[in-house]
């Protein structure tokens, strides 16, 4: 017959040292986790693509008059027209972008 040993209890420190050593990789995930969160909403730019390739859309079809100037969510939005291309910039905070677009005669 097995003899069965015993095994004595953690100690009140023991459990208190654990205790806290799991709170602190908790801790420490929960502020990653909220950190690539605040990133990734930061970064967000689907309302600007969306308004982008509306007035792409518009401007295609010639529903708007051009020259055409926006400020849309913090950005500056302007479309020039060309013989038979319209230049959509749209900048904010240094950072510029452009499309050219190919219009309809």
């Amino acid at each position: 017959m097995v003899i069965l040993k015993r095994i004595r209890g953690a100690t009140l420190i023991e459990t208190l040292t654990a205790s806290v050593l799991i709170i602190i990789v908790f801790m420490i995930a929960s502020l990653s986790f909220n950190n690539i969160f605040n990133n990734h909403v930061k970064r967000n730019q689907s309302a600007i693509e969306n308004r982008i390739k509306e007035l792409e859309y518009l401007t295609i079809h010639q529903k708007i008059k051009l020259p055409y100037t926006e400020d849309f969510a913090g950005w500056d939005i302007e479309v020039v027209s060309h013989k038979n291309t319209a230049s959509l910039t749209y900048t904010k905070e240094g950072k510029e972008l452009i499309k050219i677009l190919y219009l309809n005669d």
